[in-house]
């Protein structure tokens, strides 16, 4: 089991099935429609914000890395 699937275990199933959707366009590069703002600091970090869901990402040339799936709170930002 992968880190990813490991932090989706933890959510209810409406919210993985949101996630999932999102990862898929995530990977597709559609990111129309998505709330999707670079984070200050960095020109490679990006998060999509859902509600009270974040996923945060790199993306490095033709790659993607998913790097947090989380749920915002007070230190949802601090290490990156």
């Amino acid at each position: 089991m992968d880190k990813i699937e490991k932090v989706l275990q933890k959510f209810a199933q409406k919210e993985r099935e949101r996630v999932k959707k999102i990862l898929e366009r995530i990977n597709r590069r559609k990111f129309e429609g998505l709330d999707l703002k670079k984070l200050k600091g960095h020109s490679d970090i990006f998060r999509v914000r859902k509600g009270n869901l974040r996923i945060i990402y790199r993306q490095a040339d033709d790659s993607i890395f998913i790097l947090a799936v989380e749920r915002r709170r007070e230190k949802t930002y601090k290490h990156f």
